[in-house]
């Protein structure tokens, strides 16, 4: 089990919490907004497939939508897991805190084609282009959405967004007013949570929370310890506040944490970030938006490295009706970070870096005739590595009536290079040998962006007021991904001499069959076929650096509501083989039975993995993680 957090450094964050009690400020209970119905979630407003506020069922996107009602009923209590219940993902568990989270293909456990917000912050390491999941954690009973977007999105987001795109998205804080407390306690993990919320007397709304996690290690398929459990704190706040004709939304976070590994003393890891976002309407029915970020994290791996980054980003962006027939929303952005790494098992050369992107991009929506959109763009993005880079997008949108969209696009996206391609050096022993230095692995110094060309066509309808559902076929084409080839001496050094194909099929849908039953699932069916370039002396790629994906998933999911006062979700999953290295397929089963005691007090019993003692989800056998049938109790008090 990972060292105990001095309660020090955490206790003045619970006393910031509760403060807010002193200041007399009005407040209302909090008020968790019942499910949509089929017919309203059709038409929520969504914003992360053109920056602009639209409904979905007019988006022509690949996208998913888990609302905040799905993600409690479901019993969810960290991102990852909460991922799991879009059918466009593909979610493995590594081990006890680590989670593989891809779309379209490439999964690894440093998977690095997805771009991931947090209310707009982007929360990608420039380390290696991907998440760290085990420093990132979001109190279910504060989103709003997650909106999921599969298939190309670097016009609006920019590099990174290759194969997808996460936005979590959290409650106003006028939807969260009054106390809230919520514990979960299980055999092999508990958490959390205490929020309260208040309107000042100047009529701005705030809340502040406080989450705690604990999980256990988990156990290999021999049953030895997998030393891989953590302990993690988080405190934050966040702002909303009316100003003449727009808002302003203040957001900030505080977490640390230490996380179990073998052999060796535990990873430290603790961050802090500031958000803030001004938006307004301007005259001729334009808006304006800025947004200003500031991020810190610090990881601390024994015998590996030591990793400081400072982030500060500033973006703005305007959408204008021109005429009757153009929607332009434009704009542009600079982000800078300060990345200073220590180390110790493997280095960065240079160990401090500065690093910076800027962009500017435009998008423009033209009706071409009443029921038929064309939305072409372009984003122009400069990095340190390789100087500017162009990503175009064009989008058809046809709607033949209110109920149905017929949708169509075709995109270039990148994945820039990251500092573990271009910095990341692994020392052999010894290291120098005749005056030269070797290494196990080196990042490359010529390595370019990888870069996929994506064509989509989607349909989707809601027949009726009771059922909807989406298809997509999709097919990309990458050129110059990773590739680890053999250096003359020893060792290796990243190259861009990989390619790959990707094809297949997204389908979900939602059915309410009586008023107190709606089922929903949904599927995935892809093909990843990798190769290389000529020229090319790789012999890992395939296996271990790019992906392992599965053929087929799918899930469906159950929502009933048994009386007034209880509720019952199910949700049945199934995961095809993954091929390197071998994973069996798998069924599963999770549940919830909540039983609302008082208007304020629920009770929730929770089980997961309930169809089997054990099983496995990632990694060579006998050595991965196996995780265990288990039952959880959750109760939740608001006041």
């Amino acid at each position: 089990m990972p060292t105990r957090i001095h309660r020090s450094t955490f206790l003045p964050c619970l006393a910031l919490l509760f403060a807010g009690a002193a200041l007399g400020a009005e407040t209302v209970p909090d008020s968790d907004l019942a499910d949509l119905s089929i017919e309203q979630l059709s038409n929520i407003l969504i914003n992360s497939v053109s920056r602009q506020d639209e409904r979905l069922n007019n988006a022509a996107a690949s996208v998913f939508i888990l609302t905040g009602s799905e993600l409690r009923r479901s019993g969810v209590r960290s991102l990852p897991e909460a991922l799991r219940l879009a059918p466009n993902l593909q979610v493995a568990r590594v081990d006890a805190r680590n989670y593989a989270v891809t779309a379209r293909g490439f999964n690894n456990a440093f998977e690095n084609k997805l771009l991931v917000l947090i209310d707009g912050r982007s929360i990608y390491s420039p380390l290696f282009s991907g998440v760290f999941w085990d420093a990132q954690d979001v109190a279910m009973e504060d989103v709003e959405r997650i909106e999921v977007i599969s298939g190309a999105g670097a016009t609006i987001w920019g590099v990174n967004a290759v194969n997808g795109v996460i936005n979590i998205i959290t409650r106003s804080a006028r939807d969260t007013q009054g106390g809230l407390l919520s514990a979960v306690a299980g055999a092999h993990e508990k958490d959390g949570t205490a929020r309260y919320g208040a309107r000042t007397q100047g009529g701005a709304y705030y809340r502040l929370y406080a989450r705690y996690m604990d999980v256990d290690d988990t156990y290999e398929q021999s049953g030895a310890i997998t030393r891989t459990g953590m302990r993690r704190r988080q405190a934050g706040f966040r702002a909303d506040m009316d100003l003449l004709q727009g808002g302003l939304i203040l957001t900030g976070d505080a977490y640390q944490g230490a996380l179990a590994q073998r052999r060796t003393a535990d990873i430290l890891i603790s961050g802090a970030n500031l958000v803030g976002r001004y938006t307004r309407k301007l005259a001729g029915g334009s808006d304006l938006r800025l947004q200003l970020v500031l991020d810190h994290t610090e990881r601390n791996q024994p015998n590996n490295f030591i990793e400081r980054l400072d982030t500060a980003e500033i973006e703005a962006q305007q959408g204008v009706r021109l005429g009757g027939a153009h929607s332009l929303v434009w704009g542009g952005g600079y982000r800078h970070s300060w990345d200073d790494v220590t180390p110790i098992g493997f280095g960065f050369q240079p160990p401090r870096l500065d690093m910076h992107w800027a962009n500017v991009f435009a998008q423009d929506e033209i009706t071409v005739a009443p029921q038929l959109k064309f939305t072409a763009g372009l984003k122009v993005e400069h990095n340190n590595y390789t100087g500017a880079e162009f990503l175009p997008s064009m989008r058809m949108a046809w709607t033949p009536d209110p109920r149905q969209l017929v949708w169509g696009s075709l995109a270039r996206t990148i994945r820039a290079p990251s500092r573990v391609d271009r910095d990341w050096y692994a020392p052999a022993k010894p290291l120098i040998i005749a005056g030269q230095p070797r290494y196990l692995v080196a990042g490359g110094q010529t390595f370019e962006s990888e870069v996929a060309n994506v064509a989509e066509l989607g349909y989707r309808a809601q027949p009726s007021a009771r059922w909807s559902y989406s298809g997509t076929l999709f097919f990309a084409d990458y050129d110059k991904l990773r590739s680890t080839e053999p250096l003359p001496v020893l060792g290796f050094e990243f190259r861009n001499l990989g390619k790959a194909t990707t094809r297949g099929l997204e389908l979900w849908g939602r059915w309410q069959a009586t008023r107190a039953w709606r089922l929903s699932g949904g599927l995935t069916a892809q093909k990843v076929k990798l190769g290389l370039r000529p020229g090319s002396r790789d012999s890992l790629t395939s296996g271990l650096f790019l992906a392992n994906d599965p053929r087929f998933n799918w899930q469906l999911r159950s929502s009933y509501d048994v009386s007034d006062a209880q509720q019952l979700d199910l949700t049945l999953r199934y995961n095809g083989e993954l091929p390197h290295p071998v994973v069996p397929s798998y069924y599963e089963m999770d549940l919830q039975w909540l039983w609302r005691v008082r208007p304020n007090l629920e009770v929730a019993l929770i089980g997961q993995n309930l169809l089997h003692a054990r099983h496995p989800e990632w990694g060579a056998a006998p050595t991965r993680s196996a995780y265990e049938r288990s039952a959880l109790l959750k109760v939740t008090w608001r006041f």
